[in-house]
């Protein structure tokens, strides 16, 4: 593994073993990445890693402030090497599909509630959840596709006010 990654480690405290070298490469190479991601990427690296020992070696890293580990509702965590800014996250509910956005004011944390009730707020994390182009494309043309069995085109179903 490289030098670059080795002083990472080291900066933090970390010894930089093969394994956590093949972690920290794999999260680096596979942004916003599942554990499982990062077990697959690190054996294909180094040959045979535990499950075990990924696990821990994200979470050494994420206590370090190396990486970052976001927790999507619903969803496994991701990791990501994107440390010590304030941003956010983007999440197509169709795919998952995970992309970075910057924080529209900049300075941490971005909101405030009404009433922090005494606690000194560092951050806030936001995650944005819709539809990614690739999927709206997508759903569009399945929606095209998709008829009623008189033939018209399907449109979901009806709402009913009352």
């Amino acid at each position: 593994m490289s030098d670059r990654l080795q002083s990472i480690l080291r900066s933090r405290g970390i010894q930089p073993t093969a394994q956590r070298l093949a972690v920290l490469h794999a999260v680096e190479t596979c942004p916003h990445g599942t554990a499982e991601d990062v077990a697959n990427l690190a054996r294909a690296g180094i040959g045979t890693i535990s499950h075990q020992a990924v696990y821990d070696a994200l979470a050494v890293m994420v206590e370090r402030r190396i990486i970052r580990r976001i927790e999507p509702a619903g969803s496994p965590a991701r990791y990501e090497t994107r440390v010590g800014d304030n941003h956010h996250h983007l999440i197509c509910r169709a795919c998952g599909k995970t992309e970075d956005v910057d924080c529209a004011t900049g300075h941490a944390p971005c909101l405030s509630p009404l009433d922090s009730r005494g606690f000194a707020l560092e951050e806030a994390e936001v995650i944005f959840w819709g539809t990614c182009p690739e999927c709206s494309r997508g759903s569009k043309r399945t929606r095209k596709r998709r008829t009623s069995p008189r033939g018209a085109a399907h449109r979901g179903p009806r709402r009913v006010r009352t």
